[in-house]
């Protein structure tokens, strides 16, 4: 017999993410407000924007959590009480904390409020989950360096209204838990207090101190060496052993991520997630459909990390620290009427729209260059990609576009197919 179906958790660095999020199949999102989280260099949510996503979210039956997960010193101290007073009023559904003295002001102030414990709070073991449920914790996020037998075990000695939260796919780190000195060392920004530089992608040679400026043939290839760049996880193929392992929350990490990324990672997670309590023989035959679709968002190589044993040499990058991406995003449609086909516009779509006088009109905030006679896809939330030419495009004037050069501009595009609210519109990347 099956466990419960898990919630999938995903991440949103800003309103339109959020909302993009909720379109594509989350249960739940998780936001970072503009103090004490741990992505300082996000975009992150105003009180106003907290408010109406929260309420967004909240209208579609989706859950909001916020992180309030820094390492706290005693001068963040009477900021985050203020911090946690004005949540209050906006009614999210829990915080995410990793801090006991932060935990301690979010009981006070907000006792109303679930609290789930970080990930950064080194979370591998059951007593340490029985330690926190004690305190009144909700949830536990576990640390990345847990085996699946691992959490089966927690699993089984936790109270059954417990919950175990588990990253299933997005950037790993190269230290315990999230717990770097790299980024406070070289930088003064300490990945602890939500201002991580990433050096752990950068690219590093080795020297022998007594020879200075003398540096040893160690790099893989003419690039140089990323010794501590690691391969992202992807737990898309092993759904199945996830559930039985007695995971309640499946997590995407990604809170710098676009919202092309959010959308595909969490649509091609929704579909998996929703074939195998279908059945696992539907769950199988479509493995080969979210191999392909989470392959178009950005990402550095995969691996299945901690899951299935130690990792290995094989879970580093050792030629490069660039992403992989297989698909360019242009943009939301947040406005899609019918429009009637310039002359020319039908010509030019052929039979794609087979002499129509109708069109598409879709309204986006261009996020990359496209052109007029593209190929491109509208990526919907049910899962269908259609593609779909660009028969014309408009500036706010109603002038007449050739293609869009200016980043966030407001472009009216033709398209042979139909878009809706909330379709992303993206175009398979050309490479050489």
């Amino acid at each position: 017999m099956k466990q419960k179906k898990p919630e999938l958790l995903v991440p949103a660095s800003s309103l339109e993410v959020l909302k993009t999020a909720v379109y594509f199949g989350a249960d739940a999102v998780y936001i970072g407000g503009e103090a004490y989280g741990l992505r300082a260099k996000a975009k992150n949510f105003s009180m106003e924007e907290m408010a109406e996503g929260i309420a967004f979210a909240h209208e579609r039956g989706v859950r909001v959590y916020v992180t309030a997960n820094i390492l706290a010193h005693n001068y963040d101290l009477a900021g985050a009480e203020n911090y946690f007073s004005e949540l209050k009023t906006l009614k999210p559904d829990a915080f995410i904390i990793a801090d006991p003295g932060m935990f301690l002001l979010a009981r006070k102030i907000c006792p109303e409020i679930d609290i789930h414990i970080s990930t950064q709070a080194n979370n591998t073991n059951y007593l340490t989950y029985r330690f926190w449920y004690d305190q009144g914790a909700k949830r536990v996020v576990s640390a990345r360096e847990l085996s699946l037998n691992e959490i089966k075990e927690i699993r089984e000695n936790i109270p059954e209204e417990m919950e175990i939260e588990s990253f299933v796919h997005g950037a790993m780190c190269i230290s315990y838990s999230g717990r770097c000195l790299l980024s406070s060392y070289f930088t003064g920004r300490s990945a602890n207090s939500g201002a991580c530089t990433h050096p752990c992608r950068w690219k590093y040679v080795l020297m022998e101190e007594t020879r200075p400026g003398e540096y040893l043939p160690v790099f893989e290839n003419e690039r140089g060496t990323y010794l501590f760049n690691s391969k992202d996880l992807n737990m898309i193929e092993h759904i199945p052993e996830l559930v039985e392992a007695g995971i309640d929350s499946f997590k995407i990490e990604g809170r710098m991520k676009t919202a092309l990324y959010v959308a595909t990672v969490a649509r091609t997670y929704r579909r998996a997630i929703d074939d195998y309590f279908v059945s696992e023989e539907k769950y199988r035959a479509n493995r080969d459909w979210y191999r392909t679709e989470i392959g178009k968002c950005t990402y550095r190589k995969f691996t299945t990390g901690f899951y299935f044993g130690k990792t290995d040499e094989t879970t580093q990058i050792y030629d490069e620290s660039t992403y992989v991406s297989e698909a360019v995003y242009l943009g939301i449609v947040s406005r899609a009427t019918k429009a009637e086909a310039a002359p020319d516009a039908a010509a030019t779509a052929g039979s794609a729209v087979q002499n129509a006088h109708e069109v598409c009109r879709a309204r986006i905030e261009q996020r990359n260059k496209f052109c007029v006679g593209d190929m491109i896809e509208i990526m919907k939330p049910n899962g269908e990609n259609i593609p779909a030419r660009v028969l014309a495009m408009y500036d706010e004037d109603g002038n007449a576009l050739e293609s869009c050069p200016h980043p966030k501009q407001l472009i009216d595009v033709e398209l042979s197919e139909e878009a809706a609210v909330g379709d992303i519109l993206r175009q398979e990347k050309i490479t050489a």
